[in-house]
């Protein structure tokens, strides 16, 4: 194996201990309380390193939301490909968004999390979260225009609200139980929205 293909190899690895160890600290103690120092000592690495990868803290912290982007993404496509039915997939989104809130520490979402501790929005991580919240958003409308709904831009905002809301409560309570309620009000919409599967 050439030695280029190696160190190419050895530095995306690298770069992977390092979002992994912020995704870690920065979820469970919060970003504006973890210094760099910090996660280059999880990672294993010395700071000179980390700022190889990541020239500023804001580069690491943006570079963690798009991970958190590309692995929630990763996580509903994996979770709507086990139905073929438009609507089916469409409810499918609110149990997914279930399911990977009480895999985390249920301590809501990264990105609510991350806007609350950075309020400028011209603050380089509010334009991740904007374009991670506009997917969100733009992911809904598609299945439900898939799925047949009358209005599927404002079914889309209806769920997109109903979900959000449940993730930001749930993390203020502490548990399941207004995911649990939100998908009540998620079949209620979906079913008035699509009258007839297409």
């Amino acid at each position: 194996m050439a030695e280029a293909t190696v160190q190419t190899r050895n530095k995306a690895k690298t770069r992977q201990r390092l979002l992994g160890a912020a995704r870690e600290l920065f979820y469970g103690e919060g970003i504006c309380a973890t210094g760099v120092s910090a996660v280059a000592e999880r990672a294993g690495v010395t700071k000179m390193t980390l700022y190889a990868h990541f020239p500023s803290k804001n580069d690491l912290v943006a570079a963690y939301l798009e991970d958190n982007d590309r692995r929630w993404r990763g996580f509903l496509e994996e979770k709507l490909s086990g139905y073929e039915d438009s609507r089916d997939r469409l409810m499918a989104v609110c149990d997914a968004y279930r399911e990977y809130f009480t895999a985390r520490e249920i301590r809501g979402c990264a990105f609510v999390n991350c806007a609350a501790e950075f309020p400028d929005p011209d603050h380089p991580a509010r334009r991740v979260i904007a374009r991670h919240k506009a997917g969100v958003r733009e992911r809904l409308r598609d299945l439900a225009t898939r799925a047949g709904a009358k209005e599927p831009v404002e079914l889309a905002e209806r769920l997109f609200v109903v979900l959000e809301g449940a993730y930001v409560i749930g993390a203020l309570e502490g548990g399941t139980g207004v995911l649990d309620r939100s998908r009540a009000f998620f079949v209620e919409l979906v079913e008035a929205a699509v009258r007839d599967r297409p």
